[in-house]
This record gives structure tokens, sequence and C-alpha cells, in this order.
């Protein structure tokens, strides 16, 4: 994954470490590890996030799933130690019936058995566009997790553009004002990465379907302003877009070229 990044231009990348849709993971080999730290040193990249599973739900109604959330975290932050000073991202969750304020207790509940003290990764709550009983569509539902977290040093947030919009943030419209409504909820202190989808969907559809950098409702001039933002300067950029490697090489040319253009 890291020489892709290097082929397409990026200096950080988003990977999966187990099957996106599934349980099943791969032994680490050490060798492996070893040669990826190497050429993020080498290289200069800036921290790269793991993505956890899609099916992982930590606020589901049956015992079976949240517990087979919490394994596979444990897993999965067990194996990022090899890799020290990155990011783990998961979705927080449907509470599926339940209520918000439970599915806030059973997701803070879990990354309370999960975080160490000595562990070197961040683990993100992702925003989310708020279909159905998803919990992250709003800020404050985040913060209503992050209150309940006994390691609040452990523990941060990844936005996500499309999802965002999607949730009913003018993203497009009104970038600042975002922000602001954000590190009033959260604190911009407590947002390590951020997701630049476009959208197929309009603003409020709670639908999550990603685009193509200009080629959906938020476009490239929304995202340009969202990259270029001084409040997010330093911060891992990250594509998930639906594409293949060569057109995230194309994305991130684009966006690198209309972003030195702006604050140039």
């Amino acid at each position: 994954m890291g020489r892709t990044a290097l082929k397409i231009g990026a200096d950080t990348f988003q990977c999966f470490v187990r099957n996106p849709r599934g349980a099943r993971a791969k032994a680490a080999d050490p060798a492996d590890l070893e040669g990826l730290r190497r050429l993020l040193a080498e290289n200069a990249f800036g921290p790269i996030v793991a993505h956890a599973p899609y099916i992982m739900n930590p606020c589901s109604k049956d015992q079976g799933i949240r517990e087979l959330a919490e394994r596979m975290m444990g897993e999965d932050l067990a194996l990022l130690e090899h890799l020290p000073g990155n990011y783990y991202n998961f979705h927080p969750g449907s509470h599926v019936g339940q209520g918000l304020e439970e599915g806030c207790r059973l997701i803070a509940g879990m990354l309370n058995r999960v975080l160490r003290p000595e562990q070197q990764t961040i683990v993100l709550l992702e925003t989310m566009a708020g279909k159905g009983s998803e919990i992250g569509g709003r800020f404050e539902e985040l913060r209503m997790i992050l209150d309940q977290v006994e390691r609040p040093e452990k523990v941060g947030v990844c936005m996500d553009t499309c999802h965002m919009s999607d949730g009913g943030y003018d993203v497009v419209g009104d970038w600042d004002g975002v922000l602001t409504e954000f590190d009033k909820a959260v604190g911009l202190s407590r947002l390590y990465a951020v997701h630049i989808n476009d959208s197929m969907n309009p603003p409020g559809s709670r639908k999550d379907r990603h685009a193509r950098i200009g080629e959906g409702t938020l476009g490239t001039e929304a995202i340009v302003r969202v990259i270029t933002h001084p409040a997010l300067r330093g911060l891992p950029f990250l594509l998930e877009t639906p594409t293949d490697d060569a057109g995230h090489g194309e994305e991130i040319a684009l966006l690198r070229s209309l972003a030195a253009r702006r604050q140039g």
C-alpha cells in the first residue's frame, strides 16, 4: 500500500488491516511491517489511517455482534502498535432502536475496555450521514461518546465531507460555520483526519453515497476550501472516492494544483 501511495503522489494513505466486510484477518508479517516502517520514514509520510471493517457495530442489540466488534478492535490495535503514531478509524455504529444514549454508552464501554495507557495509536470516531439509527450524524452525538471515554487522549474524530453534507451540514456554503459548530460541540483539537469525498446526493439526504471529486453535489471548489482551511493545516486528507489507483492519482494531482493556486 505504501508503494502504491508513492506511485500516485500521496504522502499518506488509508488501509484495511482485515477484510473490510468480514472478520477475517491475516497474520502479521514482521518483515512486511519493518519494510513499511522504513518506507514511511524514508519518504516523509504523514500519519496513516487504518480503517475498521464495516461490519463492526459496537452498539448492536446483539451481544455477540458487540463482542465481535470489541475483539476485532482489540486485535487491530495490537497490530498497529507495530506502526506507532498512526490512527485507527471506525464507524460508531447503529443503535437499532435501543436509543441514542444507550448506543453511546455501549460504544464508550467498548472503548474503555480496549484502550490501553501505553498504546501509541489514536482511535478515531468518524462523522456519519445519520441514516436510520446510525450514531455520529451530529457532532453532539460524538461528544456524548467522548464524554464517557476514560482515556480521552487516545480518542479523536475523523471528519467525512460526504457524510457531513448528507447529514445536513453546509459544507459547500458555510464551511467556516461547520468548523465553528464542530469546535463548540467537540473541539478542533480532537480532529485528527479528514475523508475527502464528493457526494452523489443533496445535502441532508442521509444517504452516504460517495462521488468522485467534482462529480457530485459538493463540487471541486468546496473540497479545495476544505483542504486549504488554516484550521486543518497538517491533517491527513484521505480520498474514499469510487475510482481506482490511477483515478486517485488524478484527484490528488488536481487538488494539489488547485490548493497551491488558492494559497499562492
